[in-house]
């Protein structure tokens, strides 16, 4: 994921970011007791076989205090959250014992959250996965131990290159077992979540090492990184509201497109059922197709309201029982482009909607309308919406004639597959469709506006 992150991925940081300010459930509660005492127990058992003689307390005071200033700083991302951490721990293994680090870790995250518990944004169930989010620290701490090293002062470069693998490996692994638990296996999903976490770790690590040879000399070195953490922390709070801010006009645009769909409805009752009739269908093609969240989205919106110009059009002519017209076929035809200026008023991502319902009359040959676009030339989005469009209309009653059998829908559908409409589409959507979505009817021709 990067930093723009896509529809897909600005809904999933969302409901994880929902999830995190909630409590636990029951099955979860559970499983991060088991991993948050385990590291717990862990990081006791290590701290009780090693020796603090000669450790400077305001140098690991200091780190502690950027770890925990530095964990406060969550960068929202698909699947949790990124914090600098990286920053104050690489220090942390410069100032503190090998057997110390993970305990002083975990101690650190729950100082971190303190002030959530303090003002009730979090619940005491929460400290379990504070506790769980400390796993990392043992990769380095027991590679250090096994070289013989106290801490990372007397370390040599491959050791201290070993120790940083260490820490993403246990990670991954912990993360990997730790979801596994939770919503099952699939450790290939959590390395590709987790390469963003990884990424932004390895990055940061040389600034953390320098910081961790100053602090042998200067003990308040690592207090040195909380202005440039109070930096990110605006920084991560901007995103944040930006995140939650494109959420809420996604649900005011989706607000809007419903208030329209009721008010064609209400103009007439057939064309609004007509039209939410299409969006299921035209939603599963699209998804056969594999569109891309954000086309998935416009193709929603855009088969909801492919109609929704029909509004402009006078009620002697859209209810008219018999034939239209020259004069009047024309009017109607205008429904496309009087749609697309309607959602251009609206403005954003609903201007790309207006496109597509501005083309959803237009054919594979060419000949459709308003402008005679052919082809790859339509948006692909329009393409689905005119055969879901064509399919709701054969196999749905009016009030002057009966559905068509699904045999007899299906050929039609056939039959216009490569001029009426995009063959890869007509094949999608017959994957979908069931004989059962049409009630037999009399032989009839199809004629849509």
């Amino acid at each position: 994921m990067g930093l723009d992150p896509n529809l897909a991925e600005q809904e999933r940081i969302l409901d994880e970011l929902r999830l995190r300010e909630g409590g636990l459930a029951r099955r979860e509660a559970r499983v991060e007791r088991v991993f948050g005492g385990a590291f717990a127990a862990l990081a006791l058992a290590l701290a009780a076989s090693g020796d603090l003689t000669g450790v400077s307390v305001l140098a690991v005071a200091g780190a502690v205090l950027a770890f925990v200033v530095a964990a406060r700083v969550e960068f929202d991302i698909s699947g949790g959250f990124a914090v600098p951490t990286q920053l104050a721990f690489v220090p942390l293994l410069f100032v503190a014992p090998a057997t110390h680090v993970p305990l002083l870790v975990g101690v650190a995250w729950v100082l971190v959250r303190v002030p959530d518990l303090m003002r009730g944004r979090a619940s005491l169930s929460r400290l379990w996965v504070t506790f769980g989010n400390g796993w990392f620290s043992l990769g380095p701490a027991l590679v250090l131990i096994a070289a013989g090293a106290d801490d990372a002062r007397v370390a040599a470069p491959a050791v201290l290159i070993a120790a940083l693998a260490g820490q993403f490996v246990i990670d991954v692994i912990a993360s990997a077992l730790r979801e596994a638990a939770l919503r099952g296996p699939n450790l290939l999903e959590q390395i590709r979540e987790l390469r963003l976490v990884v990424a932004i770790d390895a990055a940061l690590a040389p600034i953390g090492l320098i910081v961790g040879l100053s602090a042998a000399a200067h003990p308040w070195a690592p207090v040195a990184l909380v202005p440039l953490l109070g930096v990110l922390a605006v920084f991560a709070r901007e995103r944040r509201e930006r995140l939650r801010s494109l959420a809420e006009l996604s649900n005011a645009y989706r607000g809007t497109a419903y208030v329209l769909g009721d008010v064609v409805e209400a103009d007439d009752a057939y064309t609004g059922e007509h039209c939410r009739g299409v969006v299921q269908l035209a939603m599963e093609v699209g998804d056969r197709l594999g569109l891309s969240p954000e086309r998935l989205r416009n193709l929603e919106f855009g088969a909801l309201l492919h109609d929704v110009g029909k509004i402009a059009i006078p009620k002697e002519i859209i209810n008219k029982p018999g034939s239209l017209d020259p004069h009047e076929w024309q009017v109607i035809k205008t429904h496309t482009t009087e749609g697309q200026a309607m959602l251009d008023r609206v403005g954003g991502f609903m201007s790309d909607v207006g496109r597509i319902v501005r083309s959803h009359h237009e054919r594979w040959d060419g000949g459709g309308y308003p402008d005679g676009l052919a082809g790859e030339a339509i948006p692909v989005e329009a393409r689905i919406i005119a055969a879901c469009d064509s399919w709701n209309a054969m196999t749905t009653d009016r009030s002057y004639r009966k559905s068509l059998p699904f045999a007899i829908a299906r050929q039609e559908l056939v039959a216009c597959a490569g001029s009426q409409f995009d063959p890869t589409v007509v094949e999608a959507m017959l994957a979908l469709v069931q004989p059962g979505d049409a009630e037999p009817a009399a032989t009839e021709q199809l004629s849509v506006a």
